[in-house]
């Protein structure tokens, strides 16, 4: 992938496919999980697993990791999980989202677990939900998205 030219989604597979050769290494991540520094780690149908380890770059002048990760995070998550509800050459975008920040993260954290759920599946609107996670399972963020089916 050349990094002048923005990817595009095969209409040849669905978005589980798409998300499945993600996973594999068979199609590149987008260049937004290879800036903030994380990677899906599972697909299955309507759902998705991330994973990050929260860096020095993800820092805010409060000393702690910018709230502005989970917000990617779980944003990508949630939308990656509606993504492997999609037929061939269906599309859908975010019309919202909502997250909760419960604990600080630092460079001490370690890894983070990002999961994404699809709750509704709908024919317009797909909800999911989203949570991250630390190794012995203590919640630093959740959320909820809703998005709209495109084509």
């Amino acid at each position: 992938m050349n990094a002048d030219t923005p990817p595009k989604p095969t209409s040849a597979m669905t978005g589980l496919e798409q998300m499945q050769a993600m996973v594999a290494g068979l199609m590149p991540p987008p260049p937004m999980a290879v800036l903030m520094g994380f990677e899906m780690s599972n697909a299955t149908e309507g759902q998705v697993v991330f994973t990050c380890t929260p860096r020095l770059e993800h820092y805010s002048p409060l000393g702690t990791v910018h709230g502005g990760l989970a917000g990617v995070l779980l944003d990508s998550a949630m939308g990656c999980a509606v993504h492997t509800m999609m037929a061939p050459g269906q599309t859908y975008t975010t019309l919202e989202y909502k997250i909760n920040l419960v604990r600080a993260m630092s460079v001490e954290t370690g890894p983070l677990r990002v999961e994404g759920k699809v709750v509704h599946p709908g024919r317009r609107v797909a909800t999911a939900e989203g949570r991250i996670v630390d190794a012995d399972g203590r919640l630093y963020a959740h959320g909820t998205t809703t998005c709209i089916i495109l084509s």
